[in-house]
């Protein structure tokens, strides 16, 4: 593993970048930020740097020229931060502002970045799948049927602080089961636990089976397509 990490610093030099970047450093080193070990890192900078070189040398190309050779603005982040940039964005959903202000860029550099390296990684098979949109709950049971898919309910909770004094539904945000203030909200998933959906938070004090009718769960089951659902005992 320290020789494909060497590989990839060794690249960074090659290409005119400063090595020691803390940001670039802790998203190569850190699994979790890519979902990527550093070897397959290694291997993409291999593969796809050349590929992007040469069609941003072909748009250069392509436009007419208007400046010296040379001339004009120089890039601001090196294909392996684009790179970086682009897998931390579909790994996570984070969004470009958050990706600009941790690579010390403009938000239209990493828009720009990640338009230019998504496709070359949807050309390896490296690609999210665009797949189905569930936006309600009446959405996840009709696709819960027509798939022939398992899906899994359960309700999960989260402590807030303790509504102010006086607040005349100050005891709704108790929950019963934890003893502490919170907010409840009910999530399904497949077979497989991706989230199809996950409702708007509503104070802890709520049964998960009265938190489901009130979402209208049941009545989609009663009157919807035939669908299997796991769930404990609290529905």
């Amino acid at each position: 593993m320290h020789g494909k990490r060497w590989d990839v610093e060794l690249w960074i030099v090659d290409h005119g970048c400063v090595v020691g970047n803390v940001t670039r450093a802790g998203i190569i080193s850190d699994r979790r930020v890519t979902g990527l070990s550093v070897g397959v890192i290694a291997e993409l900078v291999a593969e796809v740097g050349p590929l992007w070189h040469e069609r941003h040398q072909a748009r250069l190309a392509s436009r007419p020229q208007k400046r010296a050779v040379g001339a004009g603005a120089k890039h601001q982040l090196v294909f392996v931060d684009r790179l970086l940039a682009t897998l931390v964005h579909l790994h996570h959903g984070v969004t470009h502002d958050v990706l600009a202000c941790w690579f010390g860029v403009d938000r239209s550099t990493i828009t720009r970045a990640v338009s230019e390296v998504r496709p070359l990684l949807a050309e390896r098979g490296c690609t999210v799948s665009p797949d189905v949109r569930l936006r309600t709950l009446a959405e996840v049971i009709d696709h819960l049927g027509a798939s022939g898919k398992t899906g899994i309910v359960d309700g999960t909770e989260v402590r807030v602080r303790r509504p102010a004094a006086g607040r005349k539904d100050r005891d709704k945000f108790i929950s019963g089961k934890n003893k502490q203030n919170a907010v409840k909200s009910m999530v399904v998933t497949d077979g497989e636990g991706r989230v199809l959906w996950c409702s708007p938070a509503s104070p802890a004090s709520c049964a998960d089976i009265t938190h489901a009718r009130q979402l209208g769960l049941v009545n989609f089951l009663a009157d919807g397509p035939a669908v299997e659902i796991l769930a404990d005992a609290g529905y």
